[in-house]
């Protein structure tokens, strides 16, 4: 079985920027096309806008992934979503959504990024999410802390402040998406969970829990790396390979009841878990 070092890690990690970089030209490429031409594809409805370029930026990093690393495996979101579903091993595995956010970049809303991971032994160990509109590129290794870099600056450490405490969901700003799924069930429970989270218990609305805000950036790595940077206090992710890994070595923790820092089956492909910014320790007397 292939073993990955520091040293490893380190050459992978540049290799993967390079790529999401090339990956980014593509994508805004795209977005320039998209925005001059009338007939997109959709995928399931109207909100969940897939394209041509979806595809191309996968096949691009699917292709030059095998060129430099042709034991590793590759899991693709367009691929996954088609119905190609390698089984999971402990073997080095790519974790890539190629444009996440695709109803931003159908739209012109300039928050949209590709998303690359890499998956050991079944553990996510490297992330790496760029955003080529704003240019900022947000990394992270296992045990090598994770960073923003904005344009051509430095990388900085992540979070980007000290971390405050959060007393209370009142302070906290919450990242939240509706999703694609717009049928009854679903949308009703999203409703009345986001009316609870915002709605202020004193004044009708039991079960209120009056949250600073609520704030939907429409892609589910991009809000991740915010929860990394200390701007979002939480948000509950689907798309976590590549985000996890950035988010875990900001200090972010998930909640007690699923472990989304150890991928499997489940973790890829479920909903059921909550991402947390660094917070503080309290000390003793201050709870």
């Amino acid at each position: 079985m292939t073993s990955l070092g520091h040293a490893e890690l380190r050459s992978i990690l540049t290799f993967t920027v390079n790529l999401a970089r090339t990956a980014g030209t593509l994508i805004l490429e795209g977005s320039q096309a998209i925005q001059s031409a009338s007939d997109v594809n959709q995928k399931k409805n109207s909100v969940d806008l897939v394209t041509e370029y979806d595809v191309a930026v996968e096949n691009l990093v699917m292709s030059e992934i095998k060129k430099a690393y042709p034991t590793f495996k590759f899991i693709g979101e367009e691929s996954y979503s088609s119905g190609t579903r390698p089984e999971l091993t402990d073997e080095p595995t790519f974790c890539v959504d190629p444009i996440d956010g695709t109803t931003n970049f159908v739209h012109g809303v300039p928050l949209a990024c590709i998303s690359l991971g890499l998956i050991y032994q079944k553990r996510p160990i490297l992330g790496v999410i760029y955003n080529p509109f704003l240019q900022h590129l947000y990394t992270g290794v296992e045990g090598q802390g994770s960073f923003l870099t904005c344009g051509t600056g430095s990388p900085v450490k992540l979070p980007l402040a000290n971390p405050k405490p959060l007393p209370s969901l009142s302070k906290a700003l919450i990242g939240v998406e509706w999703g694609a799924d717009r049928g009854a069930p679903i949308i009703t429970a999203k409703s009345n969970s986001f009316l609870r989270l915002a709605a202020d218990p004193n004044d009708g609305v039991p079960g209120g829990r009056m949250a600073h805000s609520l704030r939907s950036l429409g892609s589910c790595a991009l809000n991740i790396a915010t929860v990394a940077q200390g701007s979002f206090d939480m948000f509950w992710p689907w798309d976590v390979c590549a985000g996890i890994v950035i988010a875990q070595e900001a200090g972010a923790t998930g909640d007690r009841s699923i472990d989304p820092f150890k991928v499997t089956p489940e973790i890829l492909t479920g909903r059921k878990y909550l991402i947390i910014r660094k917070i503080p320790d309290t000390a003793p007397g201050d709870e």
